[in-house]
């Protein structure tokens, strides 16, 4: 997998930190992940996963969010 194209960030593994780069989503569901950071440039953390591995847990300029897997399927990342 090539570090240069946006893969999702729920395949993203636990450590292993990304680039925001685009937000596929939109309305008041774009606005909410813009919101909690979720800004193109910003960096993010996947650091740990849930027992039924729904949601994930991302550190993102200094914040730890939750977020599920449909809502971070959303968001396209780069490998850093």
């Amino acid at each position: 997998m090539s570090d240069y194209i946006p893969i999702p960030l729920s395949k993203l593994p636990i450590g292993k930190v990304g680039k925001v780069e685009i937000i596929n989503s939109k309305g008041n569901k774009r606005r909410r992940l813009l919101d909690l950071g979720f800004i193109q440039g910003s960096y993010v953390l996947p650091i740990r996963k849930s027992p039924l591995g729904d949601l994930v847990a991302y550190k993102i300029r200094g914040t730890i969010i939750a977020l599920r897997q449909e809502e971070a399927s959303d968001i396209l990342v780069y490998r850093t």
